[in-house]
């Protein structure tokens, strides 16, 4: 089965749930990843930047992976998180990460080093020839300071064989329908923006890579079914509901404001690593009162 077959509907970028002590709490993880199958997601991407994981070191993603493929036990497809801005060390992970279970690497794009599309292509590119499961990649300008342009996109996606998919956060519908028009019939394209899902499924994307999935994930995957089937009037009832959620959830911090609503439904600790910090207290107050607590 092809990543494009496979990946269809809802993925969530899973939460790294920490005690008061701030380390992992591998109890909430576990019961987290029960409600996102019991939920009816697609899918589960473990050590997305969702996860926090610019603040985990090598020992704890490395359990953490484990922990996810044990914890799912076959149920549904995990995706694994693997990116940054240093090209040879992601090389390193690539080869040293258990990825035999994964259905796909989920790469975001170099940060903060703003390399040119020439420089994107290739960091791609070197990811992919290293990999051993495909590769999609995740464009999001707002988070690393570069966009990466649909050609570029497009030319990845029609010369590096293991590149199998995008997960594009631009925000720019015009990118994305630049995509879905000119990529191959088999690369799969998903929304990396929650508020844009149904939008950009209206456009051909087949899915999305959700935050707000962690908080709302029978909701949320209902609708991107019930969008993906073609019955768009009742994909924007539900969506319409959501939209104060998705406000509410971004307003500061992503996973301050998931991790806030979790907290909220007893699912985790509201704990975060620095330099991310809990939702200030006026905000938390629209957590509660969307929730009606």
């Amino acid at each position: 089965m092809s990543v494009r077959q496979q990946l269809q509907g809802t993925g969530v970028a899973l939460v790294t749930p920490f005690g008061s002590n701030f380390e992992i709490d591998f109890e909430a993880l576990g019961n987290v990843i029960e409600a996102m199958i019991k939920g009816g997601v697609e899918y589960l991407v473990t050590l997305g930047t969702t996860g926090e994981t610019p603040t985990l070191d090598k020992q704890e993603k490395l359990d953490i992976v484990h922990y996810t493929f044990e914890k799912v036990a076959g149920r549904v497809p995990v995706v694994v998180g693997i990116g940054g801005n240093n090209t040879a060390e992601l090389i390193k992970e690539l080869h040293s990460f258990p990825l035999d279970k994964a259905a796909a690497v989920l790469s975001a794009a170099p940060y903060y080093n703003k390399p040119s599309q020439e420089g994107l292509f290739y960091h791609y590119k070197a990811l992919a020839e290293a990999s051993p499961k495909p590769v999609i990649l995740y464009n999001v300008p707002g988070r690393t300071g570069r966009n990466m342009a649909a050609a570029t996109t497009i030319r990845l996606a029609n010369e590096v064989a293991n590149i199998a998919g995008i997960k594009e956060a631009s925000g720019d519908m015009l990118q994305c329908m630049q995509i879905l028009r000119d990529c191959p019939d088999d690369f799969l394209v998903v929304s990396g923006d929650d508020a844009l899902a149904l939008p950009q499924i209206a456009c051909g994307m087949q899915g999305v890579i959700s935050v707000a999935g962690n908080a709302f994930p029978g909701d949320f995957s209902g609708m991107v079914r019930t969008a993906l089937k073609g019955d768009f009037a009742a994909a924007k009832r539900i969506n319409d509901r959501l939209m104060d959620a998705y406000e509410i959830m971004f307003a500061e911090n992503n996973p301050a404001g998931v991790k806030a609503f979790m907290h909220e439904q007893g699912l985790i600790g509201n704990y975060l690593r620095l330099p991310v910090v809990p939702l200030s207290a006026g905000l938390h107050k629209q957590v509660k009162n969307y929730l009606g607590h």
